[in-house]
């Protein structure tokens, strides 16, 4: 097994490697750059402030001419190279340029990007003047709180349920609770966080939960059963939301795996010898049938907090990793983006060998290592 460990960690650099060399090389052919960013966020101040003169001067001479002065300033080729350059200033050009890292060419500042990860070292974030390393441990406890309870609500829900429809196949049960898994399937999840939202958080209907935030605004001054009270208040639809739309395929996982299992001859032969149909499913079925589900649970709760959770962030305004991630996006912060890629990857990639260390640890019988060979 310690082979197995060994190659699979060695796998992790050519896999992670090339995630970031795609998303980097996508980026920068993408439109609107963080350069073309800071420069529309300097027109759009400079404009203002035109117009604001030309309006207090009661002239529209004096801002036709402030206006041409700057629209003669730019270059040639500082009008091609970034969209919407004309009438900067190319020495102010430059600066943005220097600023942002962009003087250098894009397979140099790969490298250097790179080189510094490998220290965790992220840099500073373009707009928000602090270090992506402080950004991202101010966003974890948002997305841990929702990953973290999300996950634990979805297999406390999906494995009984799943057994009981196992137990119960083909009846009225099984067929009803059926019809709730396949409006699970159908709602997406941000879908129903809006329509928690409009009817139980101040929409069109009752007004019971808090739409922003995790905390209240005076949770420091609160003794600590009502911090807690005050926590799972805020927290309530947010994971209601994430768990309707998590739960229905894990359920069916687990009753298709015990379905599987339930057919099998050791099962036969441990009911022909007497057991009781509790021991011979919480004995003997359970431990082959969980195999899958239990041993996937690092990747679900990976999966959750990642990606499940970014649109309920936003929709609920919660400042976590997915309400970064997507503010990043927006505005073209890439020392957040590729840091955020960066981590979550890694992340992704050692949850996955701790899923396959799980298999093991469940089932011995699965020996990796012996496979690889």
């Amino acid at each position: 097994m310690l082979a197995y460990i060994i190659r699979r960690l060695a796998l992790m650099v050519p896999t992670l490697l090339g995630i970031m060399v795609i998303n980097f090389a996508v980026a920068q052919v993408a439109p609107g750059g963080p350069v073309e960013q800071m420069i529309a966020k300097i027109k759009g101040e400079t404009v203002s402030a035109t117009a604001r003169f030309a309006s207090g001067s009661g002239g529209e001479t004096q801002g036709g001419a402030s206006a041409g002065k700057v629209k003669g300033g730019a270059s040639a080729q500082d009008t091609v190279k970034y969209r919407g350059a004309q009438g900067l200033d190319p020495g102010v050009l430059r600066e943005i340029e220097v600023r942002l890292g962009f003087d250098k060419p894009p397979l140099e500042r790969f490298w250097l990007m790179m080189k510094s990860y490998l220290t965790f070292d992220f840099g500073k974030s373009f707009y928000s003047d602090r270090t992506v390393s402080s950004l991202l441990l101010s966003k974890m406890p948002v997305s841990i709180s929702l990953g973290l309870w999300t996950t634990l609500l979805v297999y406390m829900i999906s494995i009984p349920l799943g057994i009981a429809k196992a137990v119960r196949d083909g009846n009225r049960f099984d067929v009803w609770t059926s019809v709730v898994i396949i409006v699970g399937y159908a709602i997406p999840g941000f879908l129903f966080a809006i329509l928690l939202v409009v009817l139980f958080a101040g929409g069109s209907f009752l007004d019971w939960f808090p739409l922003r935030g995790l905390t209240s605004p005076n949770w420091a001054q609160l003794d600590w059963p009502a911090r807690i009270a005050d926590y799972f208040w805020h927290i309530t639809l947010p994971i209601l939301s994430m768990v309707i739309g998590g739960f229905a395929g894990l359920t069916m996982l687990t009753k298709n795996s015990f379905m599987a299992e339930i057919d099998k001859q050791y099962v036969v032969t441990a009911r022909a010898k007497g057991l009781t149909e509790r021991r011979v499913l919480y004995g003997h079925v359970f431990r082959n049938a969980m195999l899958l589900v239990i041993a996937g649970f690092p990747g679900a709760f990976i999966g959750i907090l990642f990606t499940g959770a970014m649109l309920t962030e936003i929709i609920f305004s919660l400042d976590g990793l997915g309400l970064l991630g997507f503010e990043a996006i927006v505005n073209r912060d890439y020392p957040v983006m590729f840091a955020s890629l960066y981590l979550f990857t890694l992340l992704g990639l050692l949850l996955n060998l701790v899923s396959d260390l799980t298999y093991h640890m469940i089932d011995p019988r699965i020996d990796f290592e012996s496979r690889g060979s």
